[in-house]
């Protein structure tokens, strides 16, 4: 038995066209796949943002609570609450300066 040159074309045509096809299936799957991974990662950040916010926002608030109390003159404030005023402010210092550094290195990037 012969094969001629269009069945030898056509026998080789089959195996590229499942392979393309296969291919092209691999590709927009995982394209699909990118696409949900970065939706998901702007989630995150959305959500940390979130957290970051609602933790300045209580941090401001137990702040001014604590300055409030000390102006009470019948309150009689201990050293914990000094303490705990001063370890507030030094925490949102820092978690400032944090976020400045993070938002600097990731302009660069």
């Amino acid at each position: 038995m012969q094969i001629t040159i269009g069945e030898l074309i056509a026998l080789m045509g089959v195996p590229s066209a499942i392979t393309g096809f296969a291919v092209y299936l691999l590709k927009r799957w995982l394209e699909k796949r990118e696409k949900t991974a970065e939706e998901r990662n702007k989630a995150l950040t959305d959500i940390l943002i979130a957290q970051v916010m609602c933790n300045n926002a209580s941090l401001s608030l137990a702040e001014a609570t604590a300055v409030a109390v000390q102006r009470i003159p019948d309150a009689h404030c201990n050293g914990d609450m000094h303490e705990a005023l001063a370890v507030a402010r030094d925490m949102k210092h820092k978690q400032r300066e944090l976020l400045t550094k993070i938002g600097i290195a990731s302009a660069v990037d």
